[in-house]
């Protein structure tokens, strides 16, 4: 199969970039079909090990090869994915498979049509073999659940892939599939992404319809949520987010999405602020030092680079805002005993206490007055962002403060993070992911290389509003740079 593909970048299709499996499916190096087994068989050598595609549609993927194949030896090309295998997040309606977010009293519920987006990747070409792991309703950094249970990093299986897009994240680095769809309101994308060492985009808020990515019975979109790529290059993230952003059905009729090119097409002359510690946020020497030499190879590669230009945003304040913010949405449908228990626990902490656990705690019961406030902050914080990159084109930033860290399925409150030999809280780590979410920015998450105990690092690149082409352009060139994606020893051929 593998010698079928030597004109792939790779040389191995397992680790292809989406972008040139659509192209040798085009120039006839391979057919979709073969194409499709050959994930089909991956999967099942190697994802007992794994857990990552917990729901597998192969026989209908099979047929969907077949017609694809057809299709173009009639001439006909569905679009610049034509033929190529993906998967799509657990949490995506796909039209006869089960929409969990891994809660077991949604264990029976089946989608009976597919999310506006998974409509447009089929549109585009592409056909989905299987469905990915999550934690219980999307949650956590990690991905286990009742229902399908833990999912592994492909680096360490006695380490977390990341959440809530772990089993995404996962089954990408492994060579499970060709693509993937996913989310992102807590870094959701961006995590699992530096975990596993594979590329993301969080878009920029609105930009891409979320219909048919809500908990079963629910039909509003959450605060900040938003849905998008996941892959093995930058390129894939920009074809993907041209074929899935714009508007949705209600607003189609009103608008039309128009992202602005790219800010800069070379390294030369890019303005990058660097960002790789922020005071009260423990952060671990190697990332914050992979941030510094990030920022030293594009000063060489000729970017004007500072370590010093900051938004003007009390970090404290906006962080407290972005958790407020976060604890108070995905509220919709939960039962009354739920809401109580809530108000018992919130009033159980300090009125002074502004521990992350105690904001997210007296966020789940705020009632409209306080949420208004939260709602102010931002705009005013979102006011500032904006000018702030009237002067620099991205910050470039960590994505949590360590790398993939071992499984541990305590209640969240017990758990304890080990950074650079001192202890924190797992709250502590939305501090990064939160700057990009509250604000509504665009972050592309871009594999940085290996730490010393040869787990992956990835770092993040927050835009403009809107200037989601100019962070993924900026993650094409630095791999041009750094190298891009790497697979994992244990799954190579």
């Amino acid at each position: 199969m593998a010698s079928a593909l030597t004109g792939l970048a790779s040389g191995e299709p397992a680790f292809s970039s989406a972008t040139d499996l659509a192209r040798a499916i085009q120039r006839k190096q391979v057919s979709s079909l073969e194409l499709t087994r050959h994930y089909i068989e991956r999967i099942e050598r190697f994802d007992g090990a794994l857990n990552a595609v917990v729901v597998r549609d192969f026989e209908r993927a099979l047929d969907s090869a077949k017609r694809s194949d057809a299709a173009f030896a009639r001439g006909h090309r569905s679009g610049p994915l034509h033929g190529v295998p993906m998967t799509v997040k657990e949490s995506f309606d796909v039209a006869g498979l089960p929409t969990t977010w891994g809660a077991p009293e949604h264990r029976g519920n089946i989608a009976r049509n597919d999310a506006t987006v998974v409509e447009r990747l089929k549109a585009a070409g592409a056909h989905v073999i299987g469905k990915t792991n999550v934690p219980l309703r999307l949650g956590d950094w990690q991905s286990y659940n009742d229902i399908y249970g833990t999912t592994r990093n492909p680096w360490d299986p006695e380490r977390s892939p990341g959440g809530s897009s772990g089993g995404s994240a996962a089954a990408l680095a492994a060579g499970l599939t060709g693509l993937e769809l996913a989310s992102d309101i807590a870094g959701s994308i961006r995590n699992p992404s530096h975990f596993c060492g594979v590329y993301g985009h969080k878009p920029s808020h609105g930009i891409v319809p979320t219909l048919g990515h809500s908990p079963p019975g629910v039909v509003s979109a959450q605060d900040m949520n938003v849905v998008g790529p996941m892959a093995r290059s930058a390129e894939d993230l920009a074809l993907v987010l041209d074929i899935v952003a714009g508007p949705d059905r209600f607003r189609a009729s009103g608008w039309t999405l128009a992202l602005p090119p790219p800010r800069v097409r070379t390294l030369r002359g890019l303005r990058v602020a660097i960002w790789p510690t922020e005071h009260a946020v423990p952060t671990s020497s190697g990332i914050s030092s992979r941030v510094q030499e990030v920022g030293e190879i594009l000063a060489r590669a000729g970017a004007r680079v500072s370590d010093l230009a900051r938004p003007d945003i009390p970090s404290g304040e906006s962080y407290a805002t972005y958790l407020g913010l976060l604890g108070s949405t995905g509220l919709a449908n939960l039962p009354d005993d739920y809401h109580a228990s809530t108000l018992k626990a919130a009033a159980a902490f300090d009125a002074d206490d502004d521990s992350p656990l105690a904001v997210l705690a007296r966020a789940r019961v705020l009632d409209h007055r306080e949420w208004s406030d939260h709602e102010e902050r931002r705009t005013r914080y979102r006011h500032r962002w904006h000018a702030f990159f009237d002067d620099w084109d991205v910050v470039i930033c960590p994505v949590s403060a360590t790398t993939a860290y071992p499984h541990d399925h305590r209640p969240k409150p017990e758990r304890v993070l080990v950074v650079d030999a001192a202890e924190t809280t797992h709250y502590q780590q939305y501090f990064w992911v939160g700057l990009a979410s509250a604000a509504y920015l665009p972050s592309t998450a871009f594999p940085a290389g290996l730490s010393n105990d040869g787990l992956p690092i990835g770092l993040q690149i927050i835009g403009p509003q809107h200037g989601d082409r100019t962070t993924i352009e900026v993650a094409r060139l630095i791999a041009q740079e750094l190298g891009g994606f790497q697979p994992p020893p244990r799954f190579l051929p």
